[in-house]
């Protein structure tokens, strides 16, 4: 970066940091949270409390007491987020990538921990669960990502011990769900919050069950997903209701491999995106089947129909599955590239952790998890609105960049402390790719 746009990004962040002076009663509150944010965007080798009161010269003690027990709206800040990611980065494009992500961590005080799947780890691990929803406006050239909801996945035997769930501060209200559900939950939440998504993509933990693509046809969302090899369709509606093998439902692998609506077709080539590497390419045979509906005393299959794609890599043989709830005439270029857009939030989360202290919180209370989770997802976003702004786009919405500066002149400066202006502690620079 150039000086000037390093000098850009201080009155930048104070021009963001004001918008949400309302969720603050106190200036006292809203100064620590100035603080915390400038300590995620910094340099510092760990980004937990206790590093980051330390260089911004406060008693760990009292960021600690900022998180977990001052008064402050993080539920409005979070709905004003979700607000300003549409009025300066909305798209009609717009895609929202569904996922969860791990973060590995010691002891049993940590709300939600527990020994379970750890994708960080790629093995079981004694680990934390996040479900989140990111907004991409899937640009080619200069992508804008931003995670618009995160909710902690709660295991079932912390559901179960509602005296330990009050020990960590856990409201009654939260209680365990699958993923599905926390994501069918946050995609309406942010909906009503004016949110709005061209597709949905997700991966087989929510494309293989039935109840979520219902979910998403109940909101009218457009969402397209890899399902498992297990997973259960009709290729075409049985003739009559029956317990017997050759009415029931088939194997998502074995209506591809063996149903006519498959083998009677030839396989399509379509390039899904130019890569450096040269073009991503997939062999295509899609059918439109029925979904299983397992609402009642007997499954029985969906009324309406579902694109079923099987996808193959000539070039590795993999295999994948996708189903998709989107109208009979969508372009089957456009659902593929979508489907294949889920590294958006692969690379939000480990730039996240890595850049913006997002899984190095070291809380024991929900409300200090919450609130750490949005000041990292408010980091990232200051470094991602700055990453477009210096290349080029939506220039006008930032300080120093064209005619709505007037807007924030008014709000003052972010004073860096001392300690965290020394040129040992320097803000992290603006993300290449974000």
């Amino acid at each position: 970066m150039t000086a000037d746009q390093i000098r850009s990004l201080q009155p930048a962040l104070a021009a963001l940091l004001a918008f949400f002076r309302p969720c603050f009663k106190r200036t006292a509150s809203f100064d620590h949270w100035e603080r915390y944010i400038v300590g995620l965007i910094t340099d510092l080798k760990r980004k937990s409390i206790e590093p980051i009161a330390l260089a911004a010269g406060v008693a760990v003690r009292t960021l600690q007491e900022f998180l977990a027990d001052f008064v402050w709206d993080h539920r409005r800040a979070d709905t004003m987020l979700r607000q300003l990611v549409m009025d300066r980065h909305g798209s009609e494009d717009a895609i929202g990538v569904i996922d969860a992500s791990a973060h590995a961590k010691q002891g049993d005080k940590t709300p939600g921990v527990k020994r379970q799947w750890c994708g960080e780890r790629g093995k079981k691990e004694n680990c934390v669960v996040g479900q989140h929803l990111l907004y991409t406006d899937n640009d080619p050239h200069n992508p804008f990502t931003c995670v618009v909801a995160s909710d902690l996945f709660l295991p079932e035997d912390w559901g179960n011990d509602r005296a330990r769930c009050q020990e960590a501060g856990i409201p009654d209200e939260v209680v365990y769900r699958p993923k599905w559900r926390i994501a069918l939950d946050q995609v309406e939440e942010v909906i009503g919050d004016g949110v709005r998504f061209s597709w949905l993509t997700f991966d087989e933990e929510y494309g293989s069950v039935p109840a979520f693509w219902f979910g998403l046809d109940r909101l009218g969302q457009r969402g397209i997903g890899e399902v498992r090899a297990n997973s259960r369709c009709w290729p075409t509606r049985p003739h009559c209701r029956s317990t017997q093998a050759a009415h029931a439902s088939k194997r998502v692998d074995n209506v591809c491999r063996y149903s006519p609506v498959f083998t009677r077709k030839k396989w399509r080539r379509i390039t899904i995106k130019d890569t450096t590497r040269g073009p991503m390419v997939w062999e295509i045979k899609t059918a439109r089947v029925h979904l299983v509906d397992a609402s009642g005393p007997v499954s029985q299959p969906t009324d309406r129909k579902y694109w079923l794609i099987l996808a193959r890599n000539p070039a590795t043989g993999e295999i994948k599955y996708f189903v998709s709830n989107a109208s009979a005439n969508t372009p089957l270029g456009e659902m593929l590239q979508v489907a294949f857009s889920r590294w958006h939030v692969e690379k939000w989360f480990g730039r996240a952790k890595q850049e913006a202290g997002f899984g190095a919180f070291e809380v024991r209370t929900y409300t200090s998890l919450m609130r750490h989770w949005l000041s990292s997802r408010m980091a990232m976003y200051f470094l991602a609105a700055e990453t477009q702004r210096l290349r080029g786009g939506k220039s006008a919405d930032h300080a120093r960049a064209g005619g709505r500066r007037g807007k924030h002149l008014g709000h003052r400066t972010v004073e860096t402390p001392a300690s965290l202006a020394d040129p040992r502690c320097r803000v992290l620079p603006v993300l290449s790719g974000t």
